[in-house]
């Protein structure tokens, strides 16, 4: 309890006391203010928006450039639109033309073909002249000029050192007889979602755009390649930002902007750049020898769902399953069988099947690694000496569904929705199998039967059921006793498809 503040004469002083109180009640006041300020981590200021993006633009500009090429192009005769009169040079009519030949009609082999140009972004990586943007930018371009953001705006011709279709990425060279102001690569794994970012690019040909935003996800898949590990932001990205660079706060581009996601063309605030941890490894094999190396490690992998996961017992779904294993692949000479569960790979850990592709491509090629594995509940790891991938398609073939007639007496397989039936010379006519094609073969599946919602169709090949091989309808029926018996929710079959095996959960409903 606090005493009454008095005067020298020993009485109680009211104004004294007056000012005591207001001083107890300013502490109480600050206190809360001071916990926050104890407790806040100093990187949060650091982190923060600073009070101008200027110093950084002012920074990081003389190394951005606009890409421009220029394409031979067969006209398709008149549109039946006029296109909108914009003033010559002006940054809408390259991007009203470009629409309005999309609308043209059928192509007439009597009138001679024009010269297109186009617009892009890109930035200089090294002083010697080295520039990296998209390849999609310079995809089929008979010319390509460079244009330095300096006060003469100096046009160079740009020589194209190598391409990487897959990561959409190139690599041009320039010669300026000096060195260029350059760029140097951040690291994309550490930035994180609100972080911030400034995008510098060439949108509808207006060089040198500023916009500033943050980090809106990671490891974004929109469905452009196999190698899909986008960085999205809200930094306005347009359609000329292309190539361009998406740079931290300390100027280090941790990002190249490819892509938007917009019904109108313009930005919405959802644009993804390719992260740096994958270009800067690309951009280097391209200078070193004009091409990418990517490791193979050879299988065909998929995701994981609860109900595979539940009738694989596994803890959760994660992981890539191992649905086929190329002959004579890395894959194969180390081990590794249809069924396994890729767990990790060389140390790092694969939560589903999209970043297993990354990680081997990434592996240089020849390299050993561990990999880690469940195989029918036991984990082990098995060392596998990486390959080469060479160019292939890997996805799974889409075939359509076959006749639902099939020869011979099928036997349904109750709670799963099909009836299958012994492979014999006949059936493997029937369905076009080869002759190497064992298992039990799909006559029908009933429709809104789990099968059904599995996608399984006729003229699919029962490999194994719970990782066992079947070869007749009763090895099917014993092994979904079996199944039921155990307490399983989901039966796993893996199936043969035209030549390509994949794994299916099948839910268990009541007999």
């Amino acid at each position: 309890m606090t005493q009454p503040v008095r005067s020298r004469s020993g009485r109680p002083d009211a104004a004294g006391a007056g000012v005591q109180a207001r001083r107890w009640i300013a502490w109480l006041l600050l206190l809360p203010l001071a916990a926050v300020m104890v407790a806040a981590p100093p990187a949060l200021a650091q982190r923060g928006a600073p009070e101008s993006f200027a110093p950084l633009a002012e920074r990081i500009l003389p190394a951005v450039v606009n890409v421009s090429t220029t394409q031979t192009v067969q006209n398709r005769g008149r549109s039946p639109v006029p296109m909108p009169e914009f003033p010559p040079g002006s940054p809408f009519e390259e991007f009203f033309r470009d629409f309005f030949d999309r609308q043209q009609p059928q192509q007439d082999p009597n009138t001679p073909p024009r010269r297109a140009t186009s617009l892009g972004s890109g930035f200089i990586i090294d002083a010697a002249g080295y520039v990296v943007t998209n390849n999609h930018v310079i995809d089929g371009a008979d010319e390509i000029r460079v244009i330095l953001h300096d006060q003469a705006g100096t046009e160079l011709k740009a020589e194209v050192v190598g391409v990487d279709k897959e990561t959409d990425l190139a690599l041009l060279k320039v010669d300026a007889g000096r060195k260029l102001p350059a760029l140097t690569w951040g690291d994309s794994e550490k930035i994180r979602v609100g972080d911030w970012v400034v995008a510098i690019g060439n949108p509808f040909g207006l060089g040198g755009s500023v916009t500033a935003g943050i980090i809106s996800a990671r490891a974004r898949d929109i469905g452009a390649g196999r190698y899909d590990d986008f960085l999205q932001t809200d930094a306005s990205i347009n359609r000329g930002n292309s190539g361009g660079p998406l740079v931290n706060l300390s100027g280090d581009v941790i990002g190249i902007n490819t892509a938007i996601f917009s019904q109108t063309g313009g930005s919405i605030g959802i644009g993804f750049a390719i992260p740096s941890a994958m270009a800067k490894n690309v951009i280097a094999q391209l200078r070193e020898s004009g091409k990418v190396r990517r490791g193979w490690l050879g299988v065909q992998i998929q995701n994981i769902s609860p109900e595979e996961a539940e009738a694989l017992r596994l803890p959760e779904a994660k992981g890539a399953l191992v649905g086929m294993v190329n002959p004579g692949g890395p894959a194969e000479k180390a081990g590794v069988q249809p069924g396994d569960v890729i767990l990790s790979f060389d140390g790092r850990e694969v939560t589903n099947s999209r970043s297993l592709p990354r990680m081997v491509a990434d592996t240089p090629v020849g390299k050993k690694v561990p990999v880690e594995l469940i195989r029918r509940g036991k984990r082990e790891t098995v060392q596998v000496m990486l390959g080469e991938l060479q160019p292939q398609d890997v996805q799974l073939a889409n075939v359509p569904g076959r006749d639902e007639a099939a020869p011979g007496k099928p036997e349904a397989i109750d709670g799963v929705g099909v009836s299958v039936t012994t492979i014999s010379p006949e059936v493997r006519r029937q369905f076009e199998l080869d002759e190497d094609v064992k298992g039990v073969v799909i006559t029908q599946v009933v429709p809104n039967s789990p099968a059904a919602a599995r996608q399984l169709r006729a003229g699919d090949v029962i490999v194994e059921v719970s990782q066992e091989e079947v070869g007749s309808p009763a090895d099917v029926a014993a092994r979904v006793k079996k199944a039921r018996d155990a307490g399983q929710k989901a039966l796993l079959l893996l199936i043969e498809r035209r030549g390509e095996l994949l794994f299916q959960a099948v839910p268990l409903t009541e007999e």
